[in-house]
């Protein structure tokens, strides 16, 4: 068992997270989009904020650097996205969405160039980045008569996300901010929560009363709160810490397998060529991009799977 440990840790975190794409679509059956993903991390951010308490000696951010930190967090990674994904995924499919959001590593990057002055594109990056972006368009396939379109309009707002998460990633990289990531974590997914609360308040269509609580939709909940979120996060931080974020990254290209397998059976969604192609484009715009750290990293990534250190 402790020989495929890491390797059995990614594939479980890949399958959590990718199937979580079609809980969504099953709770947004039952839940007005925003308050959904309000919930979510109602009950997500208590248990990863009890989880601080018990496996972090700094479960409370004090200085202002640490605030700021959690409300880049909370605002972009975590109320931005989910609110942008799950109102975009009532208009496309799981797997669609799950592809969309893979691009937010070429994003980072992208981002980073910008935020970071340190960090340099060379033309192969610029390549990679460019490359991301014609997947997204390849799955939008976007022209005059479908602009407006709801499935276009749906897959619009899940870029919208993956660009709210990637630009929460690299502002958080310039905040100097000696917070245990677990305490981020938590109270980002609280203030984010509060945030979300805040702007489904402001949507006319949402309110609780538009809940339907079947069983369908508790289960989803549940499986998006403790399973993709609080469970999730920590099997992240276990293999962030073992694997590197390079490796971890590839968690994000894996996940849409799971998200089209999950919603093939649960939703009877279909996989079109131009889907599959869309991904491999992405894909290929990351490996262009990530080239010399994934080269570098490889054969040290094939020895800890195989050890399991």
């Amino acid at each position: 068992m402790t020989r495929y440990r890491n390797a059995v840790l990614f594939v479980l975190l890949a399958a959590v997270w990718g199937s979580a794409f079609m809980a969504i679509k099953v709770g947004l059956d039952y839940f007005p989009p925003v308050l959904f993903a309000a919930i979510r991390y109602d009950v997500a951010g208590v248990l990863m904020l009890a989880y601080a308490i018990y496996a972090t000696d700094r479960w409370l951010p004090k200085t202002r650097a640490e605030w700021k930190l959690v409300l880049v967090g909370g605002a972009l990674m975590i109320a931005g996205y989910h609110a942008f994904l799950f109102v975009g995924e009532l208009e496309t499919t799981s797997a669609v969405a799950a592809i969309i959001v893979s691009l937010s590593p070429v994003l980072t990057t992208g981002f980073a160039r910008v935020f970071l002055p340190s960090e340099r594109l060379e033309p192969s990056g610029i390549a990679g980045l460019f490359l991301g972006l014609v997947g997204v368009a390849i799955l939008s396939q976007p022209n005059p008569n479908n602009l407006l379109a709801d499935d276009f309009v749906g897959k619009i707002l899940v870029l919208l996300a993956a660009l709210s998460f990637a630009l929460g990633s690299v502002l958080s990289r310039r905040i100097d901010a000696d917070l245990p990531i677990e305490t981020m974590e938590a109270w980002s997914m609280v203030l984010g929560a509060l945030m979300m609360h805040g702007i489904s308040i402001a949507r006319p269509s949402e309110s609780f009363v538009a809940i339907e609580w079947t069983p369908e939709a508790i289960l989803a909940l549940v499986y998006l709160s403790i399973a993709a979120s609080a469970i999730g996060f920590l099997v992240y931080f276990d293999l962030l810490e073992r694997l590197g974020p390079i490796e971890i990254n590839l968690v994000s290209y894996v996940a849409p397998i799971f998200a089209a397998i999950s919603g093939f059976f649960f939703l009877d969604e279909t996989i079109t060529p131009i889907t599959a192609f869309g991904f491999l484009v992405i894909f290929a715009g990351f490996c262009l991009l990530k080239r010399r750290a994934i080269s570098r990293e490889l054969p040290r990534i094939m020895g800890v799977f195989s050890s399991g250190r």
